[in-house]
């Protein structure tokens, strides 16, 4: 379940430092972006800081407040996108939408209560301003390759059902073990297919349609041969 943003003050090394990463579960810093202002809901931009972003989560740590940060794992956020239109932020920022396992009535009226309370159980956006926009597309691109790396948990025993669509080199072994390897167009086909962000239920149902397809081809030689030694 997602936890949504929380307080984060861990740091090793002097000076700001840097965040301590969970190491055990082969976490990775990629990207370190210094100048970069937050704002969580409606309230006032905090002084700027350095963004970590790593292979599991983002961390905004203060340049000014060594005990001061926040992080939001990529698996808390539902949305992330570019921001530059005045109208919605006055800054071109990154904008985030987190989940956090809370009511959504209960965390929209959040938005709503004094920029002095802040509640972070009821954060549900972030913003993530870059003292130099040019550095926007970058940072989103990064954003997305590290949400890649961290797909949405499988739920029950659905895991078992959908490993095999992804396995190239599986999909291969059953491909030659087929006679007539023509009921599959191309082992390409599941690679693009796996990496179409995680829509497992499109790759099982090509593939599916794939097999089925073949299954009636067979059923329907089958039939004629029984039809013509009928009519010998």
């Amino acid at each position: 379940m997602a936890i949504g943003i929380r307080l984060f003050s861990e740091r090793v090394g002097e000076g700001a430092g840097q965040p301590v990463l969970d190491a055990d579960n082969a976490e990775e810093l990629i990207h370190v972006q210094p100048g970069v202002s937050i704002v969580l809901a409606n309230h006032p931009p905090q002084s700027p800081g350095t963004l970590y972003i790593s292979s599991k989560k983002i961390v905004w740590l203060s340049d000014v407040e060594r005990e001061k940060g926040y992080a939001v794992d990529f698996l808390s956020l539902s949305l992330h996108a570019v921001s530059r239109d005045p109208e919605a932020y006055p800054s071109p920022c990154i904008y985030a939408q987190i989940e956090t396992g809370t009511d959504e009535e209960e965390s929209e009226d959040s938005d709503s209560e004094s920029a002095d309370i802040l509640d972070l159980s009821k954060i549900t956006e972030m913003r993530l301003i870059p003292s130099d926009p040019n550095q926007l597309d970058q940072l989103f691109e990064i954003f997305c390759e590290c949400a890649e790396l961290n797909p949405e948990p499988i739920e029950g025993g659905e895991e078992e059902d959908h490993n095999w669509i992804f396995s190239a080199d599986q999909l291969g072994n059953d491909v030659a073990e087929i006679e007539d390897p023509d009921w599959f167009t191309s082992q390409n086909l599941t690679n693009t297919i796996g990496h179409s962000n995680g829509d497992h239920d499109l790759a099982r149902s090509v593939l599916e349609l794939q097999i089925n397809d073949q299954r009636f081809e067979d059923a329907e030689e089958m039939e004629h041969d029984v039809n013509s030694s009928s009519h010998q």
